[in-house]
């Protein structure tokens, strides 16, 4: 298994132009935080008959999904992982809030095409492929990877 480092040292290398770097700052959080909205948007009517917890912002897909996600993230780096609960406890809120106010689903939808948008044109400065048609997994180094570098 790779070492956060090793992720991080990989996935470095497709994104070395400022340009792509700064697209990947404001990109990679706003996918993160717009996946979490569409999973947020499936209908939670199955989870709330399962468990009868009652309340959406506690029990939704995306909290559920979420937890492989930070598990993945804990193997790899406490540290990561604490930034990565704190960040995916902020989307859900956000979402929550976005949701209370518009159509979460399409908000999600506007704002996850936009970023990719955002990501491919930061490739194509770049020139390199995007590190996740490599290796799924970097899909979860990603978001990782930015917030170590913004916080470093």
């Amino acid at each position: 298994m790779k070492t956060m480092q090793e992720w991080f040292n990989e996935y470095a290398i497709s994104h070395q132009n400022p340009t792509n770097q700064i697209l990947h700052y404001i990109c990679v959080p706003l996918i993160f935080f717009s996946l979490v909205g569409l999973i947020m948007s499936i209908p939670g009517s199955f989870l709330i008959n399962t468990t009868g917890i009652n309340n959406p912002l506690v029990m939704n897909w995306a909290v559920l999904l979420l937890i492989p996600a930070l598990i993945f993230y804990l193997r790899l780096s406490l540290k990561v992982f604490i930034q990565m609960l704190l960040f995916s406890a902020l989307c859900i809120l956000g979402n929550y809030y976005i949701s209370g106010k518009t159509s979460l689903l399409l908000f999600s939808i506007i704002l996850f095409v936009i970023a990719w948008i955002g990501q491919f044109y930061g490739h194509h400065i770049e020139g390199e492929k995007p590190s996740f048609l490599k290796d799924l997994q970097f899909l979860l180094i990603g978001p990782a990877w930015v917030f170590k570098k913004i916080f470093s």
